[in-house]
């Protein structure tokens, strides 16, 4: 009996014999829907041997007829809002970042394809993938691979297993400070190297590892960076031996940050200018020498991205939340998480998308303040400094993105100040999380929106946090010793210090105990 196309764990999902196949431009395909998909298990099926990686497995269970059925599905770059009467499309294998006209870039995915497919057999297969360490699959990111970069070859796949990250339900958070019972934070930074760009650094350098094979004339990838791109781009060009270099702005990020691309091998660079002076450095030198440019002007890292979305979708059986909150600061992010999400939709997975809001530091807020013009006039300001580090970013490369995934999904834009996200931070932590600041400006915006009755009690509300809270823990120090002199610093808890004596110990503990109790009875 011959396989159905390459939609697998490694071994394809194993028809009812109601299955009816046919072709599809000379491949052949199966028709599935509910009733006729039953996903297969892989350890049923095949051992690994006991001289092969996964990687190898992979390639050897790999026929030639999947590998001809894998062709039926394409991407392609096209000018982002081009519109169907639009001719202009590059190859993915191409190295280019902009339009002809000099305005962004998107991955268009052959729609067409894709909708031969129900969308119960793709909920079904992607389901079939997860918890799995098949090669590339075990990833959150490749086992939605058809919906990725569906021609890249397994073997050019340069993954740390990525995505497939926490979906918390923060239940004291919710009930104690906002009254909801129906609040979740998708942390992102539980991640190989702690934040979200793992999910798009692993698709970008995939395609650098494919076009280097190819011979193309590339010596090496490069990025600006507010530090959690940086360490993402390291670590994945370190696992396939191609040379990163980094442009960091001088004293603007944390330690934390700094040494990861140092440690992985990058060539850094601290330039003493703002994240946007360091961006328009590394266009300028990327445009002069053969550097593959990595930051999401770049449109390959969304795709990587969009999988979150996704994911977020899996992990509620496929219902769809009714807000999902995203930090901004380049904002390439809220547009993956739209793309994601409207893809699901368009494919039958889902019969709607939710309501997006994207949040900003008070610092750093052009969308902000264009949302707040009615979408008038965009104007890029001088980012001043904020504890959320990564969006501190006042001309952000994607906001036509940004505008369109808003306007596009009833999207609402907050902000939050210094005080307002360390507090929301301080809060959280309180609860049981160590989240960064970013997802601070994240839950600042859910707060005024829940105080506001925009969003209500019972409305599934995700809040995504980008970044792992260890990254920044000197902020978090400085906050609990009230040692930030423009803060308040309301929600600190520094330690106290006490002589070694049983006595003044004790005394310690019952005040401590005594003022616990009492303003557990006012609540």
């Amino acid at each position: 009996m011959a396989s159905p196309p390459f939609f697998h764990s490694y071994l394809p999902p194993k028809p009812r014999p109601s299955v009816t196949r046919t072709k599809f431009n000379g491949l052949p395909i199966i028709k599935c829907n509910s009733s006729t998909f039953e996903p297969s298990s892989p350890a049923a099926n095949h051992h690994r041997l006991a001289t092969e990686n996964i990687r190898e497995e992979a390639r050897r269970l790999r026929s030639a007829e999947t590998a001809a059925a894998a062709k039926q599905f394409s991407a392609k770059y096209v000018p982002f809002k081009g519109g169907p009467d639009s001719s202009e499309s590059y190859s993915l294998d191409e190295v280019v970042y902009r339009s002809r006209s000099g305005g962004l870039l998107d991955v268009e995915h052959d729609m067409d394809a894709l909708k031969r497919f129900d969308g119960e057999y793709w909920r079904s297969l992607f389901d079939s993938r997860v918890g799995k360490t098949t090669w590339p699959y075990g990833s959150g990111v490749w086992s939605k691979k058809e919906w990725v970069l569906p021609e890249i070859d397994g073997d050019d796949i340069v993954s740390a297993f990525e995505g497939n990250t926490n979906l918390f339900w923060a239940e004291r958070f919710g009930k104690q400070f906002l009254g909801m019972n129906d609040l979740w934070v998708k942390h992102c930074g539980i991640s190989h190297t702690g934040s979200f760009k793992d999910l798009g650094m692993t698709v970008l350098v995939s395609q650098v590892n494919r076009l280097r094979k190819m011979n193309r004339p590339i010596v090496g990838v490069g990025c600006a960076s507010t530090g959690d791109t940086s360490a993402a781009l390291s670590a994945y060009c370190a696992a396939a031996s191609i040379p990163s270099i980094v442009f960091l702005p001088a004293n603007r990020i944390s330690i934390a940050q700094l040494v990861q691309p140092i440690s992985n091998g990058a060539f850094v660079l601290s330039i003493d200018t703002d994240f946007d002076g360091c961006m328009r450095l590394i266009r300028e030198v990327t445009s002069e020498l053969p550097i593959y440019l990595a930051n999401s002007l770049n449109s390959l890292r969304l795709e990587g991205q969009k999988t979150a979305a996704i994911e977020i979708l899996q992990q509620f059986d496929w219902e769809v939340p009714d807000w999902v909150i995203v930090p901004g600061g380049n904002l390439g992010n809220i547009y993956a998480f739209y793309k994601g999400f409207k893809m699901c939709h368009e494919l039958g997975l889902v019969d709607r998308i939710p309501r997006l809001v994207c949040a900003q530091s008070a610092n750093a807020n052009p969308l902000y303040q264009y949302y707040k013009s009615g979408w008038a006039e965009f104007k890029p300001l001088k980012a001043n400094s904020t504890f959320a580090s990564a969006i501190q970013i006042g001309d952000p490369v994607s906001i036509e993105r940004a505008e369109y995934a808003l306007k596009n999904s009833n999207g609402i834009v907050g902000e939050a100040t210094e005080e307002e996200l360390m507090n929301a931070m301080a809060r959280a932590d309180s609860t049981g999380m160590f989240i960064c600041p970013h997802t601070g400006v994240a839950l600042t915006a859910l707060i005024k929106l829940r105080n506001a009755g925009v969003i209500g009690p019972t409305d599934r509300t995700v809040v995504v946090s980008t970044a792992h809270g260890l990254k920044f823990t000197q902020s978090k120090v400085d906050y609990h010793s009230e040692k930030i002199p423009e803060l308040a610093c309301r929600f600190a808890n520094p330690p106290v210090e006490v002589e070694a004596d049983f006595g003044a110990v004790i005394d310690v503990l019952k005040k401590r105990l005594l003022s616990k109790s009492k303003s557990k009875s006012k609540n």
